[in-house]
């Protein structure tokens, strides 16, 4: 392991120009590794430019603003990849091949390589978790901006530490970065959690409009019209779909929701159990094994989807 620290540390290190990626739908282990990471590096080395792109992201605007590519630099710039197994779903970069190297870092399945370099742990709770070991194990420089992202990021990966992949290492991780850095919890808890009105009623119309099938798949369409009347933000199905990890009639869930402003229809799912990421990488998604996601440009494909992660939860329970 101390040799991909060193050889992570050492690209950082020789290239003055960095652009850090992240996957489509950003979610806050995403959001917190990219912005995380630039924090870490001028820290580090005050001297270099380092832009994090990718959509901005209403819901999650309290993690920070995005920045400009510039692209007549990509030939002499280093770029860096997080929490994305495959080329496809990199917000913000068309071909990863133009930057003069590539580094990526994650903790999804591999699906495919596009890198010069890379650190895959699908033992890692997040990508978070993986740059506390990186910083803690090269002269990377860590501060208070950048520990809160991290934690931040691990924190909703792990589901507030409830998920099976949460280890003892991260624990220990964890606990080292709240000590080093003076983090105070409960803000950060707050800022993660609380909610707008139009968040609570949107919630209250997905549980009485989620259908669920006899073998435990909970599913939902929501189409451009309803968006509308809950604020006309696609995110906020996002924000709301971990809220229905704990039903007894549910094991998988998932949302449809019409983005008519792109034309494409975004699809967010979750697992209590079955593996769910394969299913999802067959309609050009992916993502962790319980939390997975896709952009469909083909409306035929959600009915696909539905019997696919059925027969996910009939297998499942078959098995169990």
């Amino acid at each position: 392991m101390k040799k991909i620290y060193n050889e992570i540390y050492e690209k950082i290190k020789e290239h003055d120009k960095i652009v850090i990626a992240r996957h489509i739908g950003a979610d806050i282990d995403a959001l917190g590794s990219t912005l995380g990471l630039k924090e870490i590096i001028i820290n580090t080395f005050p001297n270099k430019k380092v832009s994090v792109v990718g959509a901005y992201s209403s819901v999650f605007k309290y993690m920070g603003k995005m920045d400009k590519l510039d692209e007549k630099e990509i030939k002499d710039s280093l770029l860096i990849i997080l929490d994305t197994p495959n080329a496809i779903r990199i917000d913000g970069i068309t071909n990863p091949s133009e930057f003069k190297y590539t580094i990526k870092i994650d903790h999804h399945p591999e699906i495919e390589c596009f890198e010069d370099l890379k650190w895959v742990d699908e033992s890692s709770s997040s990508v978070c978790q993986m740059l506390i070991e990186l910083v803690n194990n090269t002269d990377l420089k860590m501060n208070k901006e950048a520990a809160e992202k991290l934690f931040m990021g691990v924190v909703t990966d792990t589901n507030r530490f409830m998920y099976d992949y949460t280890s003892p290492k991260t624990f220990k991780l964890i606990g080292n970065l709240i000590e080093e850095q003076d983090l105070v919890i409960r803000p950060l808890y707050d800022t993660l959690y609380r909610r707008n009105l139009v968040d609570v009623r949107f919630n209250g119309y997905v549980a009485e409009h989620l259908n669920v099938t006899e073998n435990g798949l909970g599913y939902i369409v929501i189409d451009d019209e309803t968006i509308q009347k809950f604020g006309g933000d696609t995110a906020l199905t996002g924000n709301i779909i971990g809220n229905f990890n704990n039903i007894n009639e549910i094991i998988v869930w998932v949302f449809f929701t019409e983005d008519k402003k792109n034309n494409l229809i975004k699809v967010n799912a979750r697992s209590r159990g079955p593996i769910i990421n394969t299913s999802l990488e067959k309609f050009g998604g992916g993502g962790h094994i319980y939390a997975s996601g896709a952009r469909l440009t083909n409306p035929e494909d959600i009915e696909k989807i539905i019997k696919e992660l059925d027969k996910v939860c009939i297998e499942y329970k078959k098995n169990k």
